[in-house]
């Protein structure tokens, strides 16, 4: 999967035309005169609320407004993805998203409350980072190898975790079951911070996740991790081999968060929007903050965001046909 995002800086000269007068709304009201929230739709805590938590007061700067963060979680995303698709296009409501609920719930779910392309219009990419797959360390594996030998010697006795039935982490568990040809039990939770904790209580052997929501952990020998599902190694864990240096690449599952509006939003707004994300994730301290973190900033322009997201939604469609997946 290509990313086509932008550097920050790039970015930016794509769409700043300089110093932008205020925009008016039809009453007459210069945008924005209220506050903004960004809605998450998955719970606090999360590795995509972590992030939405360390952007909203740096562009918050810069819009001149507060920020707030919204979580409405459930249903895999589902239900904060209604939520931003029914709220009024007047770019006070923004929805920092992830594949999981606009990308591959359509794939997978029979029944989908909205149109993603339809319903919903591209402001800019935020970051991406890399699915970890950890255990707990009670698991006698020390490699996804000695795992995969222990989950071939006793199927269906090893239980991992994901954020929720359809998701990204859910459908990168399926990626490695298919291409190891082991079984493993799914245990799907309501987003990764209940998911994270249990496993780091030993309730479940071991889960793939977002990067940011599992590195304290690893660091401090909470969680062993295995691989990385990236093509490269991450800086953060320069000694953790990838999936493909393991012998699967085509265990391949790259997590990425993105802004968007309801579709309805003006085009003005959007690109208001838009330039203030990618001002916002120029600076330094933010950028310094994400990168810790383990979320790598990558911004992007309205139309490179749209033509990526329906290149994503193509390719998890492909992932959903070869493993069969479907849910009720």
């Amino acid at each position: 999967m290509a990313f086509i995002g932008l550097p920050c800086v790039a970015a930016a000269q794509a769409t700043s035309t300089g110093s932008e007068p205020a925009l008016s709304s039809s009453k007459g009201q210069a945008y924005p005169s209220k506050p903004l929230r960004i809605v998450v739709a998955f719970p606090a805590g999360g590795p995509i609320d972590i992030v939405a938590r360390f952007i909203a007061p740096k562009l918050g700067e810069v819009m001149g407004q507060q920020v707030l963060v919204d979580n409405r979680a459930g249903a895999n995303g589902l239900i904060g993805t209604d939520h931003v698709v029914k709220s009024a296009a007047d770019g006070y409501t923004m929805y920092l998203a992830s594949p999981s609920a606009i990308a591959i719930s359509p794939a997978v779910m029979t029944k989908v409350p909205f149109d993603t392309l339809r319903d919903l219009a591209c402001v800019s990419l935020v970051t991406r980072t890399p699915e970890l797959l950890v255990v707990h360390p009670s698991v006698p594996a020390k490699s996804l190898k000695e795992l995969i030998a222990l989950a071939k010697a006793r199927p269906g006795q090893f239980n991992l975790a994901s954020t929720g039935s359809g998701g990204l982490p859910h459908l990168a568990l399926e990626l490695l079951k298919g291409a190891a040809k082991i079984d493993m039990l799914h245990v799907p939770y309501k987003g990764a911070a209940p998911a994270v904790s249990d496993l780091v209580a030993g309730h479940v052997h071991g889960m793939f996740a977002d990067l940011p929501v599992l590195l304290p952990h690893v660091q401090a020998g909470k969680l062993r991790a295995l691989a990385t599902a990236r093509p490269r190694r991450s800086g953060l864990l320069p000694d953790l081999p990838t999936m493909s240096e393991q012998g699967l690449p085509s265990v391949e599952a790259v997590n990425w968060y993105g802004l968007l509006v309801p579709s309805k939003t003006p085009r003005e707004v959007v690109n208001r929007l838009n330039e203030a994300v990618v001002k916002s994730l120029g600076d330094r301290d933010l950028r310094e903050k994400l990168v810790a973190r383990g979320a790598e900033p990558i911004a992007s322009t309205p139309d490179q965001f749209t033509a990526f997201l329906r290149e994503d939604m193509q390719r998890w469609a492909k992932i959903a046909r070869a493993t069969g997946l479907k849910i009720e």
